[in-house]
C-alpha cells in the first residue's frame, strides 16, 4: 500500500489540530480553508474514523485524533530534522554519547528515544547510566541528563519534558491479607516500602483538600532504587508509592492495585539537562525532542 500519498493530508490535519481552527491552519499553510477542510474529509474517509469534532465554536480532537496528532508531531520532527541535517551535512554526530536518567523513564521513554536517535545518527556510541541518584554532568563526563524534581542552582541548561505523579499501590494478595486502606490514617497501619528519596514523613495530596498532608510512615523496608521497590511490592511485602509512569502498566495487568485513588504523592517535574552554553549539537537537540515526544505518548 502506498501511504506516501497521505502525508500531505496528515500535515494539514496536524496544523488544524494545533491551531484549533481551519482558517488559521489554512493561512499558515498557504491554502484555502475549503482545501484544508477537504483534506480532512478525505483523511477521515480513507481511515474510516473521525479525527476532529466540528462545532460552531471551533474544532476539537477525537480520542483517535489525539493519538494521531502525537504521531504527526513525530513525523513533523523528522521532516524538520531532515532539513536541519541537510543544512549541517558536514557535521554528522559521532562518538560517545553519555546520558543518565532514572529507572522510571528507562524502558518507555529513553530506550525508544535512543533507538530512534541511533538510527538517525549511526556513528553515535551511547553510554547509559541508569540511576535514581542525580549525577553531575561535568564531574561524571556526561552529555545529557534526565532530571526529576526541582532543579538545583547551576549553569546547566534545562528544558521541561513533563510531570509525573506518585500513586500508592499494592498487590491484590497483600490487600486481601491486610485489608484495603480507606483513609490516610489507615495507611499508617500498613507495611510501607520506602525508597531512599522518600523520607518517613511522606507528603501526600488529597484531591478533596487543598493543603498537602504529611504522613509519618515508618518503613518496613527501604531500598535505593525504584526497581527494588517494585520488586518488593510485587512480592506482597507492603504498600509502595510509585511514579504513575511506572505504575500504569502494572495496574493495567492487575499485578498492582491503585490504593486510595483520590490521594497521590508529590508531582515531580521532569527536565532534560545539558551543559552546552551556545548552540547545542544537533543530536542533543534531537534527543531532547524525542524524549518529549515519547513521554507524551505514555
Amino acid at each position: 500500500m502506498n501511504n506516501i500519498r497521505h502525508l500531505n493530508k496528515l500535515m494539514v490535519f496536524a496544523a488544524v489540530a494545533q491551531k484549533g481552527s481551519f482558517t488559521q491552519a489554512a493561512q499558515g499553510l498557504g491554502i484555502t480553508k475549503s482545501a484544508a477542510s477537504q483534506h480532512i474529509r478525505q483523511l477521515e474517509s480513507e481511515m474510516g474514523m473521525r479525527v476532529l469534532n466540528r462545532s460552531t465554536r471551533g474544532v476539537s480532537l477525537t480520542a483517535f485524533g489525539e493519538k494521531l496528532l502525537l504521531r504527526c508531531q513525530l513525523l513533523q520532527d523528522q521532516v524538520d530534522q531532515l532539513f536541519t541535517e541537510i543544512a549541517n551535512a558536514s557535521g554528522d554526530p559521532q562518538g560517545r554519547f553519555a546520558v543518565t536518567f532514572p529507572h522510571s523513564l528507562e524502558m518507555d521513554v529513553v530506550i525508544p528515544a535512543l533507538e530512534q536517535l541511533c538510527s538517525e545518527y549511526p556513528k553515535l556510541e551511547p553510554e547509559l547510566i541508569v540511576s535514581d541518584t542525580t549525577l553531575d554532568l561535568i564531574a561524571n563526563q556526561l552529555d545529557m541528563a534526565l532530571h526529576v524534581g526541582a532543579l538545583p542552582d547551576s549553569s546547566y541548561r534545562a528544558l521541561p519534558v513533563g510531570t509525573m505523579t506518585e500513586v500508592f499501590c499494592a498487590t491484590p494478595l497483600y490487600l486481601n491479607r491486610n485489608a484495603v486502606p480507606q483513609t490516610l490514617d489507615d495507611l499508617r497501619q500498613h507495611r510501607w516500602i520506602a525508597t531512599s528519596w522518600q523520607v518517613p514523613k511522606v507528603a501526600v495530596c488529597d484531591i478533596a483538600k487543598p493543603e498537602t498532608t504529611y504522613l509519618n510512615l515508618p518503613p518496613c523496608a527501604r531500598v535505593s532504587s525504584l526497581p527494588s521497590a517494585v520488586a518488593l511490592a510485587l512480592r506482597h511485602l507492603g504498600i509502595v508509592l510509585l511514579p504513575d509512569v511506572v505504575a500504569k502498566p502494572l495496574l493495567k495487568t492487575g499485578e498492582l492495585v491503585h490504593v486510595l485513588a483520590g490521594v497521590t504523592g508529590l508531582q515531580w517535574p521532569i527536565f532534560t539537562v545539558h551543559a552546552y552554553g551556545g548552540e547545542k549539537p544537533i543530536h542533543i537537540s534531537r534527543f531532547n525532542q524525542l524524549i518529549c515526544r515519547y513521554f507524551a505518548l505514555l
